[in-house]
């Protein structure tokens, strides 16, 4: 161990010195991958910890929760519930999305901002015991019945804060803060402010359960029950026996208080993991750079490493000498790559919040998270790509031949490579393509894809010697490409070396390339589909969905009477729950006509609905998480709608899946039936979205300003004209209005900013081998610095031994590229068709943007060439009758 650190010491550190930024930039390399990788991770971790403490505060810690798969819950179930002897406790509360604004005191001169709200509706009597972070603590200044009142709520300190509320109490002689709460084109509704609740998280508004049934027209309506078992209680029996109680609703759903933080954690698994691997691309490359720059580095000191084998250094020592210079760099890189994750992180989250584009933790501003044994596993993954990548020089190191190398001939010539390993990766690889996911996650794929890139590399020798037995007759009357040509038939191994860089960054950039594009021309050919309406038309003051965005009940009726419109379709997205493990999917109902292909983004043909069933389309989310397929019938929706059809006196109705349709907005999956079968079995007749056809030659502004006062007339405020559009008489509008072509631009807009970390990448990633091309021939050149010698002597001029060696870097270099875009080709394949609809449940058509890999390509084949050249004009202008006197 102390002569190890005595040559670290002093050879190593030498060379260190004299070569500074060779080493910072392999530092970098490593410090990049470990920091993108950690900074994903500690921003996930952050963001689901304070969903989960969000929940829980909300939620509190019941033993089982009681909601309907759709709608609401009858407030019969409360008192059925609580009578139950194995039944200590039963909570009501009904919860609802709405918008919130604080009341304009005197003096100020701008309304304060319009907030989305989460009003929840409880027995402040039972919350001590069921959720005690909801439990209302009222200010002094405030009624002591104040929690029982009518219209009045208990705010959080987020809520607070975005409302601009102030934080503590007011005084006993200043009157209570005011707020309007809005539900859709409701009419608003005032309510106080006359306390506090500690619950984190979003938004939130606490009051009495029966002051909120009031206020918003609830009444008999419920959102869940909580339920507090007796001491003992078999929790599986007794649900079973609930069930089988004569008159128990078929709609209902029992979960675990722990079951909202676990779908949302399935949910998000896959995106986080994909962006994990995504960031781990970086660190790959990373350890090729770390091989380039110890690849040239041990050809620069085979002397010294020759040197030493004479004094007695082993085989085995040069090698760890090499493995622990290679550590040493993996070491420093881990160490700033966790400092400046962790920078990046509380960074992103102080600036983004929670998300990271996925949607799953939107408007979630949550402290970091740091965690020391995540920090040191991601530490070791720099350190293992370190050592992998000076792997192959530590390598060189120990098979250097010494006195071979202190005469300055090199290394011996490449044995006979068959390329039995890469051929065996590579169908080892292809095998495990067709392997199904491991708790949604493709580990299998990404196994695949690492044993593609790592085969298709080892395969480079083989594949070489091949195309060099092909070359030489063709070379064969010309002396410079025969001289070329020859000596890369003898040292074909360390012209793999040299191309192996630009393969395993290429291939990445090139699989990267193709499937954004694949992705980014199905998303675009399916907004085609999905959006044939020029305009459409939804509630401004949405609460991000839910009830707070929808538009009220003749409404689509009263639009569709206004001048100047052809058609009004209404579109009603509405939650639906039928696992207490699984995410809610979307109900869609719009109406489909006689050929649903027409409206529907289809894959495959749909099938015809056998007389007595009702025919729906589900998307490819719900065939993977669910297990459904064409043809089959679905009674699981059909007891979700069983209780609405009852209430409505409607039949029930015999679900039968007619097709697959693709879709690309919501990855929990959605069912779309039409609008004539939702309005028979619910009898809702209210609306998200209306799209909306105006005849030709209409004034879409004079429209829309008709709409928007229409809408106020329906929220019960005084439409007043301002800049030419209708608003109501508080100045806010009430709904927005998008063109199909405003949807398409903003949508692709954000899927470009979503993918714009993997043009980053990949433009590492070329630059990571390029690098490495540089070094792999500087290193070569090195060792080939009598050979140059020589050939000035035998009468070659300088500017035909820089020929000699350009020719090399761009026939090699092209080699290179073509074998990448070949292999970035294959990785694209299973990206495309494995990796994305394991992880995301949708499919996509693959497509090859041949012009943007053209211009890659030639971009990497020109910089390969003069980066040759610049290592060989190098060596070249040394005097040449000096280098071949050193062996004389």
């Amino acid at each position: 161990m102390q002569p190890m650190l005595a040559l670290l010491r002093t050879f190593s550190w030498q060379d260190l010195r004299h070569h500074p930024w060779r080493s910072a930039a392999a530092v970098a390399a490593v410090m990049l991958g470990v920091a993108l990788a950690f900074a994903v991770h500690v921003i996930n971790a952050s963001a689901l910890d304070e969903f989960s403490q969000a929940v829980r505060a909300v939620n509190g810690q019941p033993d089982l929760e009681l909601r309907a798969m759709q709608g609401s819950l009858p407030e019969a179930l409360y008192e059925r519930l609580a009578t139950d002897p194995q039944v200590a406790r039963a909570s009501p509360l009904l919860e609802l999305s709405a918008v919130a604004q604080a009341a304009t005191t005197a003096g100020a001169k701008d309304p304060s901002p319009l907030t989305p709200i989460r009003v929840l509706g409880a027995d402040a009597l039972l919350l001590p015991t069921m959720a005690p972070a909801l439990v209302p603590r009222p200010w002094d200044s405030a009624d002591r019945f104040a929690l029982f009142a009518p219209a009045t709520v208990f705010l959080n300190t987020a809520a607070l804060q975005a409302l601009g509320l102030p934080a503590i109490a007011p005084s006993a002689s200043s009157p209570l803060p005011r707020l309007t709460l809005q539900v859709g084109l409701q009419p608003a509704l005032t309510v106080q402010v006359a306390g506090t609740v500690t619950a984190g998280g979003a938004p939130l508004a606490v009051m009495d359960i029966g002051a909120a049934q009031d206020l918003f027209g609830r009444a008999g309506a419920l959102t869940r029950i909580d339920l507090q078992l007796q001491p003992g209680t078999d929790r599986a029996a007794w649900e079973a026996a609930l069930r089988a109680q004569p008159g128990w609703p078929a709609n209902l759903v029992l979960a675990q208080p722990g079951d909202a933080t676990q779908r949302i954690s399935n949910l998000s698994r896959a995106y986080r993991v994909n962006l994990t691997v995504l960031a781990l691309v970086a660190l790959f490359t990373g350890a090729f750079l770390v091989f380039s720059v110890l690849a040239l580095s041990v050809a620069q000191r085979g002397p010294q490493f020759a040197l030493l084998a004479v004094l007695g250094a082993t085989p085995r020592q040069r090698l760890a000498l090499v493995l622990a210079e290679s550590a040493a760099l993996g070491l420093l890189g881990s160490a700033l790559g966790i400092a400046l994750g962790t920078a990046l992180a509380a960074t992103a989250l102080q600036l983004l919040g929670g998300d990271l584009g996925g949607g799953y933790f939107a408007g979630v501003r949550p402290a970091l998270q740091w965690s020391a044994p995540a920090a040191l596993v991601y530490g070791a993954l720099g350190v293992t790509a370190a050592l992998a990548g000076g792997w192959w020089p530590a390598r060189a190191a120990q098979n250097l031949p010494p006195a071979q190398t202190l005469k300055g001939l090199g290394a011996a010539a490449s044995q006979t490579d068959k390329g039995t390993v890469g051929i065996f990766l590579i169908a080892t690889g292809a095998i495990l393509t067709s392997a199904p996911p491991v708790f949604g996650i493709p580990l299998a794929a990404y196994v695949a894809i690492a044993l593609l890139l790592v085969g298709g590399i080892a395969l480079l020798p083989w594949g070489m010697a091949r195309l060099l037995v092909w070359l030489q007759p063709l070379a064969a009357r010309h002396a410079l490409p025969l001289l070329a040509l020859e000596r890369a038939r003898r040292m074909r191994g360390s012209a793999a070396i040299a191309v192996g860089g630009v393969v395993a960054s290429l291939s990445l950039a090139v699989a990267l390339t193709v499937m954004v594009s694949s992705f980014r021309g199905s998303v675009t050919q399916w907004l085609d589909a999905v959006l044939p309406s020029p305009l459409y038309v939804r509630s401004a003051i949405g609460a991000g969905g839910g009830e707070a965005a929808l538009l009220p009940a003749g409404f689509a009726e009263a639009v569709a009477q206004l001048p100047g419109l052809n058609r009004v379709q209404p579109l009603r997205a509405s939650p639906l729950q039928l696992s207490p493990t699984l995410p809610s999917l979307t109900v869609l109902s719009r109406p489909l006509g006689d050929e649903p292909a027409q409206t529907l983004p289809l894959v495959g043909e749909a099938l015809p609905v056998p007389p007595g069933r009702t025919g729906v389309y589900i998307s490819e989310a719900v065939v993977d998480l669910y297990g459904l397929r064409p043809g089959m019938e679905w009674p699981a929706l059909s007891k979700a709608f069983s209780a609405q059809a009852l209430e409505n006196h409607a039949p029930a109705a015999i679900f039968y899946i007619a097709g697959i349709w693709r879709d690309y907005a919501r990855q929990t999956g959605a069912v779309v039936m039409d609008r004539a079968v939702w309005l028979r079995l619910t009898g809702d007749t209210r609306t998200s979205d209306l799209a909306l056809w105006p005849s030709d030659g209409t004034d879409v502004s004079a429209l829309q300003a008709s709409i928007r006062a229409l809408a106020a007339t329906q929220a019960g405020r005084q439409p007043s004209i301002a800049a030419g559009a209708a608003t109501s008489d508080s100045g806010e509008a009430l709904v927005e209005f998008s063109s199909a072509a405003t949807i398409r631009e903003r949508s692709l807009r954000i899927f470009d900013r979503s993918f714009a970390v993997t043009y980053w990448l990949q433009a590492v990633a070329i630059g990571i081998g390029l690098f490495g091309v540089a070094a792999s021939f500087s290193a070569q050149v090195l060792a080939r610095r009598k050979e140059f010698g020589l050939l000035a002597h035998l009468g070659l001029t300088r500017r035909q031994i820089l020929t000699v060696v350009a020719s090399e870097g761009a026939a090699w270099t092209a080699v290179g590229a073509a074998a990448g875009v070949l292999l970035g080709l294959a990785v694209s394949v299973v990206l495309v068709h494995v990796v994305n609809p394991q992880s995301f449940h949708w499919t996509m058509d693959l497509a090859v943007p041949g012009g943007r890999l053209l211009a890659l390509c030639a971009a990497v084949v020109a910089s390969g060439t003069v980066t040759a050249w610049l290592a060989g004009r190098a060596a070249a202008g040394r005097d040449a009758v000096m280098a071949v006197k050193e062996d004389w």
